[in-house]
């Protein structure tokens, strides 16, 4: 009797393990809208409480790779100021800081409530020096609104959402995914569509897209649902269309451009994406990332990655 007992124990651990292991890898993706004005400054508010339910294992979050050279190449002197002024940061210190990988594992393993001002000065210094950029923006918010996040709206995804998210799940790291490698020729061929759309119909329909995506957002955004009427798929598709220039009734060389490079940026983050998630094993994935790419990476995951199960936030 007693080696029946055995027998079936190990025989259900074994298939448990097994279960286990052959579950599907699931990622969920959260469309943004990066900074919202003040009279809507708490629309983040609802979708914090659906990724809390969610419970994510691990937070993707639109920020550079640390080892994408390319695309650091172009943000040193690119769009943003931050970005610019972030890499000075990042290169002063990769000849200055002597950055020591067992402190920096030593002091964040520390519980967050733990982490004094000199600890997070101390990880703040080693993201830099890392040039993790998400990583450092985040140790930055905790240094300035503690463990529990910012008291007041600050806005914007990162704030309100991202390191909220990551402070209630005691994720002692973000994961980077963007790739701005040809954000330049981008934004050079949106210039270029732009110009050839002046008399051929392209400039008016995408004026009418925009507008009607303003519009229908204006209602939601009263009662707080932003959040959730940007990620619904009629939205989601809308931006797409507008960042993709998929709207145009003439296509041109200027749009053809930019439809080029916008899909082949969904292309490379899906890829960063997916290198990372196989590697960590983990099952509950949640990618936070501005609305217009939503659609575009949904498409490269159902094409090119299905051995994961990819569910938008409004299907969940």
């Amino acid at each position: 009797m007693k080696t029946k007992i055995i027998f079936i124990t190990t025989l259900l651990a074994s298939f448990f393990v097994l279960s286990a292991q052959n579950k599907q890898q699931e990622i969920v993706i959260i469309g943004t809208m990066h900074t919202v004005p003040k009279i809507v400054k708490k629309s983040y508010k609802p979708m914090l409480k659906f990724a809390k339910k969610y419970k994510p294992e691990a937070i993707y979050v639109e920020s550079p790779m640390a080892n994408d050279t390319i695309s650091w190449e172009y943000l040193k002197k690119g769009w943003s100021k931050g970005y610019q002024k972030f890499y000075k940061l990042s290169d002063s210190l990769q000849n200055n800081f002597n950055y020591n990988d067992s402190k920096f594992n030593i002091t964040i393993s520390k519980d967050f409530s733990k982490m004094n001002n000199v600890d997070l000065d101390y990880l703040i210094k080693c993201f830099i020096y890392k040039r993790d950029h998400g990583n450092y923006e985040f140790y930055s918010y905790i240094k300035k609104y503690g463990v529990h996040g910012a008291k007041k709206p600050t806005r914007h995804e990162d704030g309100d959402l991202i390191y909220k998210l990551a402070l209630y799940m005691n994720h002692k790291t973000v994961i980077n995914i963007d790739d701005q490698q040809t954000n330049k020729e981008y934004h050079d061929a949106w210039g270029k569509c732009s110009k050839e759309g002046v008399s051929n119909g392209n400039n008016t329909a995408n004026s009418k897209l925009y507008k009607k995506n303003y519009n229908s957002a204006i209602l939601p955004a009263i009662f707080r649902g932003l959040g959730k009427h940007t990620n619904k798929r009629k939205s989601l598709q809308q931006l797409h269309d507008m960042a993709s220039f998929s709207y145009v009734v003439k296509d041109t060389e200027g749009c053809r451009q930019g439809r080029k490079y916008f899909d082949e940026r969904n292309m490379r983050i899906a890829k960063n994406i997916s290198s990372q998630v196989i590697k960590s094993k983990k099952n509950r994935n949640a990618i936070i990332i501005g609305a217009a790419h939503v659609i575009g990476l949904e498409k490269e995951f159902k094409e090119n990655y299905p051995n994961f199960k990819v569910v938008l936030m409004n299907d969940y």
